[in-house]
C-alpha cells in the first residue's frame, strides 16, 4: 500500500483553498486504497517529512512556498517523489514576468506589460487605461486591480501601508472579451472552458471558489479554430516552461479584435485548484476521467528530478 503525504494549507494567501484541495484529494486517495497522511504544512515541514518517510508527496499547496519551487526543492533534497511540476518550472510559472518572456519567445501570445513598483503605480498610471495591475507572484487573483478606461487617477489601494502582496506589480493591457481556460494532463490538452462570472465583471476570488460564483461552459462556445488554438497554446505553454503532471493555462479572447479575434495567454497554473468548484477536475471529467481517477493519475505520475 503506497503511503501518500498530502501537503496542504501552508501560510500563503491561498491557504483556505489549499486546505479544500488537500481534503478532497486525500479523501479520494483513501477511497482508492492509498495510505494517506494529511499534512498541514508549517515551517517544520522538513522534519515532519523526514519522520513520515512517505512514498509520495501529493502537493496540494497553492501560492508561495508550495507553487514557486520552494517545496519542490525541499522534496528533491529529501528524495521524496512528488506531484506536479519541478523546481524550475514552478518558479518560472509563478513569476508572471519571467513566464511571459519565455511564452512570448515560444510564440504564445501574451499581453503587453511592464513591471512597476506599487508605490509608483499609486502615483502615476503604469500605462494608458484600461489596464490590469497584478502582483508578479501571487495566485487566485489576489491583489489584482482592474484600472478602467475612465479612471482618471491611478489606483491608490496598491500604495496602502497594509498592502500584503509585495512591492513588484505587473501592469498589462486589459483584454476585453471571454475568459477561457484549458488544462493539460501529461502530454494532452483537455477541453476548453469559458468562465462566466455570475455577479462580478472579473473572475476574482469569490467567482473562483464560492459555489455559484461563476458559470462554467464546457465545451466553450467559441469557433472550432479558436478552441483548438487554446488547446495547442496550453500544451505549448506547458512544455516551454518545462511543466510536468497537470497544469492549467488561462486565456482571454476578444472576438471583436481583428479578423479572427485576439487570443492572449494570461498565465500557467502549475498547481491548479482541486476543490468541488475547480476547473481542472471538471475538464478531466468531461474527458472521461473521474475525480478519483484524476487524483490517482497525479500520484502515479509523481517523481523526483521533475
Amino acid at each position: 500500500m503506497k503511503h501518500v503525504a498530502v501537503l496542504m494549507g501552508g501560510w500563503s494567501a491561498e491557504r483556505p483553498v489549499s486546505l479544500n484541495s488537500g481534503k478532497g484529494c486525500a479523501d479520494a486517495l483513501e477511497v482508492r486504497g492509498y495510505r494517506v497522511t494529511r499534512v498541514d504544512v508549517d515551517r517544520d515541514i522538513a522534519q515532519v517529512l523526514a519522520k513520515l518517510k512517505p512514498d509520495v508527496a501529493f502537493n496540494a499547496l497553492h501560492g508561495k512556498v508550495g507553487e514557486d519551487g520552494v517545496i519542490q526543492g525541499l522534496l528533491e533534497l529529501l528524495q521524496i517523489p512528488y506531484t506536479h511540476s519541478g523546481v524550475l518550472a514552478s518558479a518560472l510559472a509563478m513569476h508572471k514576468e519571467r513566464a511571459k518572456i519565455l511564452l512570448a519567445a515560444a510564440g504564445v501570445p501574451v499581453a503587453e506589460g511592464v513591471v512597476i513598483d506599487r508605490h509608483d503605480a499609486a502615483r502615476r498610471h503604469a500605462m494608458p487605461p484600461p489596464y490590469v495591475l497584478k502582483p508578479v507572484a501571487e495566485g487566485s487573483s489576489f491583489g489584482v486591480v482592474i484600472v478602467k478606461a475612465d479612471r482618471a487617477h491611478p489606483p491608490q489601494e496598491v500604495g496602502r501601508k497594509d498592502w500584503p502582496y509585495g512591492d513588484e506589480l505587473l501592469a498589462e493591457r486589459f483584454i476585453a472579451g471571454k475568459e477561457l481556460t484549458c488544462a493539460v494532463l501529461g502530454d494532452r490538452a483537455l477541453g476548453v472552458i469559458e468562465i462566466r462570472p455570475v455577479s462580478e465583471a472579473f473572475y476574482g476570488y469569490d467567482a473562483k471558489y464560492a459555489k455559484g460564483g461563476s458559470l462554467h461552459v464546457l465545451p466553450a462556445e467559441i469557433k472550432p479554430k479558436i478552441y483548438h488554438d487554446v488547446q495547442n497554446l496550453a500544451l505549448r505553454a506547458h512544455r516551454v516552461l518545462g511543466c510536468r503532471g497537470v497544469t492549467r493555462a488561462d486565456f482571454r479572447f476578444d472576438p471583436d479584435e481583428g479578423e479572427d479575434g485576439e487570443l492572449i495567454c494570461l498565465e500557467v497554473n502549475t498547481q491548479p485548484g482541486m476543490t468541488e468548484t475547480s476547473l481542472t477536475p471538471e475538464m478531466a471529467a468531461h474527458a472521461g476521467l473521474g475525480f478519483g481517477e484524476l487524483v490517482e493519475w497525479i500520484v502515479e505520475d509523481a517523481s523526483c528530478d521533475r
